[in-house]
Formats: structure tokens, sequence, C-alpha cells
């Protein structure tokens, strides 16, 4: 199944095509951000600073300590005093120091944590901004869940991993070069064989890691086929019952099962290795300093604090290598998320219309002049690609007020011909005025203020019916709301709701398909454009229903030029012109009379389509 292996594979590859690139675009978005990065960067390395001094401290204090233990002089112990003020004034420097990491360390991550979410916020406003930027024939490429996919997890990616990895790999190179560097200077002994054994885990940890990750990318894979299958028999469980398919589909949800099983096993229990392989490492790197560092203590090449503080700087060492791995890895989900949502925010937009002025509905002083409804297409020509028509040369004069109705088979062209009117795509050849005012010398807004739509798929958002109603439209009066209801016949129902008007339609509230269609009708009333598009609302509802809403149509037809894509042709009779499109193409014109009595095109639909419903 290509679905859930595609989304497998998607979910394996976090990896971006140009790392670099992908950065620096991030680094230009958020550039009013930067000197607080810095900032807080230089904080974080502040703050790490303050922790690998801190083991040179104790070693001063352990030294100190010692300096007043009994010591055997002619086989008899002798006390020494302890330097307390000495003790004292190294403990309340290691207070400052680790006081002052905990401080810095926390105020890089508040600052850090702010821009990132500011950044994300501002990723998340960008892409809203450019999908109402972008033309229709993008969506034709592109998915609807891919767009959702960029606005939640790539932005997550991007806000949940930005701070955490640039900060963590500043602060894990400066605690690796730091430690590094104390250890040689306090002896180079004791840090060849830190660093020796440190070399050691590293070398066992990229074997583990390398073998291990061919686990992790079948896991996701396996992953994708599991949420696929599942998704797919759910949201087709009907016909899988129907065609008795439950044996065929458990038996495939086992096999996906089991290799998800398999794969997550192997890699968790090798991903699972790596603390107690890295932690035993360290023991013998503890045990390593401790025996090397007593024979050079014996020998009085060393004191014996700096065995306690190479305890302390092993663990500093060693500390910085996993962080910086999981850094570098967070980077790169981080500058994968970016790459995706700059993809997304490059993608060509439509052009700016600021300069246009608004033409339709204004008088040539600014005065409101309402819209007669007289749409004429002059030899359209139109292409989703170039070079390759689907509409070749549509040629119509339509009067206003005049409904219009638009037959043909599937992929004759009916619906682009209406997204080319109200300009969701742009003509390639020819024009199309209202008004005789060509639509491409106007703001698009000010082409879809002269449209009310009611398409086959309805659509209800998450609000109040009087919210759904309204929808966009400034200034309605709640009477004309109940007024536009009432002409629908959606009064009654609403009215019987919990707070009727005012109750909110979600999951509780459930409309049936036929009162969405009315209250979109009642929406597109309300709108009150003098143009109208009806793409066949009346397809997917019972005959009773179909009644309610052809009258509601009619009601709403009044007055208006109206254009109707018609499915059934017995609801286009009484249409002012009759357009019979094929193959992109207008083939006849007239009224339903005149083209039956010709005996053409249309007649040979009308005559199949009631040959099959008697």
């Amino acid at each position: 199944m290509p679905g859930p292996m595609g989304r497998g594979r998607g979910a394996a590859m976090d990896k971006p095509a140009n790392f670099g690139s992908a950065m620096r675009q991030l680094m230009t978005f958020s550039k009013r951000y930067i000197p607080a990065i810095i900032i807080a960067l230089i904080l974080g390395v502040g703050g790490t600073i303050c922790q690998i001094i801190g083991p040179d401290y104790l070693k001063d204090m352990t030294n100190e300590i010692v300096k007043g233990l009994p010591a055997l002089v002619q086989g008899k112990p002798v006390l020494h005093s302890i330097d307390m003020a000495a003790v004292n004034h190294i403990a309340w420097t290691l207070v400052a120091l680790y006081a002052a990491y905990a401080i810095l360390t926390y105020i890089q991550s508040h600052m850090m944590a702010t821009v990132t979410q500011r950044t994300a916020q501002r990723l998340r406003t960008a892409i809203d901004v450019k999908i109402n930027k972008l033309p229709l024939k993008y969506f034709d490429k592109v998915s609807y869940g891919d767009v959702m996919s960029r606005i939640t997890n790539d932005v997550d990616a991007v806000g949940q991993t930005l701070g955490q990895s640039l900060g963590a790999l500043l602060s894990s190179v400066t605690l690796f070069f730091g430690a590094l560097i104390m250890m040689f200077a306090n002896n180079v002994v004791l840090t060849l064989c830190a660093v020796g054994v440190t070399i050691l885990g590293l070398v066992l940890m990229m074997l583990v890691m390398k073998f291990s990750q061919k686990y992790f990318v079948r896991q996701q894979v396996a992953l994708g086929d599991v949420n696929g299958h599942v998704e797919e028999m759910y949201g087709g469980h009907i016909v899988v019952k129907a065609y008795n398919g439950e044996t065929d589909a458990i038996r495939t949800f086992e096999r996906y099962n089991d290799a998800l099983y398999e794969s997550g096993w192997k890699s968790q229990f090798f991903s699972g290795l790596m603390m107690p392989m890295m932690n035993f490492i360290g023991n013998i790197g503890y045990v390593i300093v401790c025996v090397v560092g007593a024979a050079l203590a014996m020998d009085g090449r060393i004191e014996f604090g700096v065995i306690v503080a190479f305890m302390l700087y092993i663990r500093l060492f060693t500390q910085p290598l996993s962080q910086f791995a999981q850094a570098f890895q967070n980077l790169q989900r981080c500058a994968a998320g970016a790459e995706r949502v700059f993809g997304f925010l490059n993608e060509p937009q439509l052009p700016d219309e600021s300069d246009k002025q608004a033409l339709l509905g204004c008088g040539s002083h600014g005065e409101i002049t309402p819209v007669e409804g007289r749409v004429s297409f002059n030899h359209v020509q139109f292409g989703y690609d170039p070079g390759k028509l689907v509409i070749h040369d549509f040629s119509a004069d339509i009067e206003p007020g005049h409904k219009v109705a638009i037959v043909g088979p599937t992929g004759a062209g009916k619906t682009t011909m209406v997204n080319l009117l109200m300009r969701f795509y742009e003509i390639s050849g020819g024009s199309i005025s209202i008004d005789g005012i060509d639509t491409k010398s106007v703001p698009r807004w000010n082409v879809h203020d002269q449209f009310s739509m009611v398409l086959q798929d309805t659509w209800v958002f998450q609000g109040t019916v009087r919210e759904n109603i309204v929808y966009a439209k400034q200034g309605v009066r709640d009477e004309q709301v109940v007024a536009a209801c009432k002409a629908v016949g959606l009064d009654h129902y609403i009215r019987s709701l919990p707070q009727g008007y005012d109750t909110v339609l979600d999951d509780s509230t459930t409309l049936s398909q036929g009162q969405k269609q009315l209250l979109t009708i009642a929406r597109a009333m309300v709108q009150d454009a003098p143009i109208l598009i009806l793409d066949e609302a009346t397809s997917s509802v019972d005959t009773r229903t179909e009644e309610l809403i052809q009258k509601a149509m009619d009601a709403l037809t009044v007055g208006r030029t109206s254009f109707v894509i018609a499915h059934r042709l017995s609801t286009i009779r009484d249409a002012d012109m009759i357009l019979v499109m094929k193959d992109g193409d207008i083939v006849e014109r007239g009224t339903h009379d005149e083209l039956l009595e010709r005996g053409g095109f249309y007649a040979d639909i009308y005559n199949a389509q009631f040959s099959l419903t008697d």
C-alpha cells in the first residue's frame, strides 16, 4: 500500500536536504531576535565556565583539608590544624560559582524559550498569511494534510528544538574543551588515561549507534504501515464488513504489527545499551584515575586534591559527548522542519493587486453602484498545465437576472468555468467581464464580493448558528438572519435547539446533510450578492429534502444572475440558457425545449439520464 509506506519513509527521514541553507533562512527570518540569542548563548557559556572552574576549587579545598590531617613523625601521629578561614573562603567561592551557573543557565533557558516560541508563533502567522496568497493550483498538487503538517509538526519541530539544541550545542562544546584544558593543566598523565578510556567508550557507542540506526529506520517505516492500515480499515470499515474482508485486514495488520514489534524491540534494546555502556566506561575511568592517581600521589608527583578534581572532570568531560550528539540531532530535526516551512513560504503566490481599483459596485465619484450582473465570456482559454488547454474557446453573454445552467459529462470543464469566473484561476487567453469591467482589472476580493456560492460539499465550522450564517459579512442584523432561515425552512428547527440561533454547532449538535445545505443557502441569502453560483446542491439528499432545497434555491435566484452546475437535468428545465459543454468547448446552447428539439448532445444525455431513472 503506497500510502502507509510513504508515511513510514517520511517519518524516518528527519534530515534536511541542505542544512546550511535551512539554518540561514531560519536565522534571516529570526534576525530581530539574534541579539537576544547571542546574549543567551554568552550567558550559557558563562554558566558552563563556572561549572568547569568548580572542580579546581574543590581540589584546593581538599588540599587544605589534607594539610590538617594527622601525620606520622617518628612513628607517632602529629595533628595539624586545618586552616578553616581558607576552607570557608574556597567554600563560599564554590557557592558563588555554582549559584552563578544556576542563574546564568536559567536566564539562558528563559531567553531561548521566549525566542523560539516567538519564532514559532511568527512562522505559524506567516504560513496562515501565505495560505491566503497561494493560487488554488498549488492545492491541486499538494494535499491539505501536508500543509497542516507544516503548520503543526514542522513548526513545532523548530519551536521545540531550536532553543534546546543551540544552547546545548554551545554549552557541550565549551564544557568538553574547558574540561580537557583544565585536566591537562592539572596533570598530563591522568588526562591521557581519561581520554584513552573515553575514546574506547566513543568507539563502542558509535558501533552500537551504527548497528541500531537501521532498526530505528525500520521502526518508523513499520509504524507508518500500521497507522496507514488502521486509518484505511477504520475509514472504510463498512466496505470491509460488506465484502467480508475482516480476515485479510487482520492478517495484514498482524504482519505489520509483528514487523513493528521486531524493529521496535531491537531499536529500543540497542539504544538501551548506550547508557549502561557509558556508565561502565565512566566507572572504569574513575578506577583508572584512582589507581594511577594513587601511584602518582605516593611518588609525590601530584597532590591528593588533583585526584578529587579529576573524578569530577571525567564526568564533565564525558557528559558533553552524549549531549553534543543529541543537540546536533535536534538541530538536524529543526533544520528539516525549517526547510519544509520555508519551502512552503517560498512558493510562488498570487501577484500583488494593491494598485488596482475596486471598480465593481463603485461609481465614478466613489458612490456605491449596484452591480447588475451582466457577465460576458469572450474567447476564454484555460489550461491547468501550460500548453495543455482544458477550455479551448468559450464565449457567452449572460443578461442580468438570467439563470444559466452549465451541463456536460464529467471532465467537460463545468466547474472550471465557475473557478475562472471567480478568478480562482487566471485564464490563459480571452477575457471575462462583469458589467463590462474585465475581472482582471480589479482586485480579486472585489470580484469575490459579487458572488454567493452554494456548493455540493457543505461547509459548517465550529461556531454558533448565527456566526455560520453571517460568515465574514459585516453589518448583518439579526432580523436578516431569521428572515433567511425562514425563507429556506430552517427557522423552526433552529429555534428547537437549546440556545436557538446562539447554539454552538459542534459534535454534540448534529445537523443532517439537508439541514447543512439549507444553512449554506441561508448564508448565501445573507451575503446578498448580485451573482449566484449553485453547484448541484441537491445531489446527496433524499427526494423530500431535495424539494425543500430546490424551493429555497429558487427563492435565492430571484433577481440574481445565476450559474447552475447541473448533474440532474430535471432541475434546470426553467433555465434561461443552458450551456452544453464537452471537452472544454460549448457544443450547444439554448433553452431546455430548444435543445431537446435539436436532438443533439443535450438530448442524448437527457434521454439517457431519464431512461436510467425509469
